[in-house]
């Protein structure tokens, strides 16, 4: 008895030794080694550059996903509906809302900030059909609230096959449409970036507008609102606008240069295999398993060429 305790405990203090001998390859170390044709350059006319005081957001919108919204915000943007505006509310594990102050129900609705030409309602964009012709990385794992989820153009999407339709889904850093009780009434005019675990009870009632590429922080960090629903008690407490603008539309030499990493690359497929079976010495034991909002496309920033 006293001989075998004595082998257990042996083992079990071999076990980080061995764990660290065959240590699955970290992201760090796989992204190292991606070639530059998985990585692709987001199209200027999809990004927006939301400037806060503290710092700028990057925003990749999805076209086509929401067309119509992602169009309207385009719009609304180039018409710089959303300069001056504000951060509005900060839910603790939930969202961070953005849009006119004025356009709450205690706001003062005679001082809204005009739309301009872009449009005051939409047909809602929950879901789409699907479309064969975009790339698809399916993810095996299973997953609650759809009968299957994967990635396509760096987001992760919910299938059902048996509906033929498909549709982004609520994973942190995703940027939604508010809207009212209606469904037509969100038109890109208020948004709001999930900062807590994934709320999927809102996939396929709110649309989503695409997801943060760069600056989640500085809405994350945020102080959390007092009022229900995360709203600010006070005006002071809001975090202004100074200006949203479209890459397209900012000089070359002011864009971010980012690049997200294909999620139809083989680099990606080995980020989700270490992600699902990754192991090291701290963490001894693999998962097995990995959730759509597990895992996110990566982004970086790519030097200039020296001359």
């Amino acid at each position: 008895m006293i001989r075998h305790l004595t082998i257990a405990l042996a083992l079990i203090a071999a076990m980080p030794a061995f764990a660290a001998e065959k240590a699955t390859p970290t992201a760090s170390e796989l992204l190292a080694r991606s070639q530059p044709a998985e990585w692709r350059t987001p199209d200027p006319e999809n990004l927006l550059y939301m400037q806060l005081p503290q710092g700028r957001v990057v925003i990749e919108l999805a076209p086509d996903f929401t067309p119509l919204h992602a169009a309207n915000i385009r719009t609304l943007v180039r018409e710089h509906y959303f300069d001056g505006l504000a951060i509005v509310r900060v839910q603790d594990n939930f969202v961070t809302q953005w849009g006119d102050p004025n356009d709450d129900d205690a706001g003062d609705k005679s001082k809204l900030h005009s739309l301009g030409s872009a449009k005051a309602t939409l047909p809602p964009e929950f879901s789409r059909a699907i479309d064969p012709t975009l790339p698809w990385t399916p993810l095996t794992d299973g997953d609650v609230y759809a009968p299957e989820v994967g990635f396509s153009e760096g987001f992760p999407v919910g299938r059902d096959p048996a509906s033929g339709r498909e549709w982004l889904i609520h994973c942190y850093g995703m940027v939604g449409v508010a809207r009212d009780v209606a469904p037509e009434t969100g038109s890109g005019s208020s948004l709001y970036a999930v900062i807590g675990q994934a709320p999927r009870r809102l996939d396929h009632n709110l649309a989503i507008a695409g997801r943060v590429l760069q600056g989640m922080p500085l809405l994350s960090a945020l102080p959390r609102g007092a009022e229900p629903m995360g709203f600010y008690t006070k005006p002071a407490q809001r975090v202004p606008i100074t200006s949203v603008r479209l890459a397209a539309d900012v000089p070359a030499s002011e864009r971010v240069p980012i690049e997200v990493l294909r999620t139809d690359s083989p680099t990606f497929a080995a980020l989700i295999d270490a992600k699902r079976h990754g192991h090291n010495a701290f963490y001894p034991t693999p998962v097995g398993k990995l959730d759509v909002c597990g895992i996110e496309a990566p982004v970086r920033e790519v030097k200039a060429p020296s001359r």
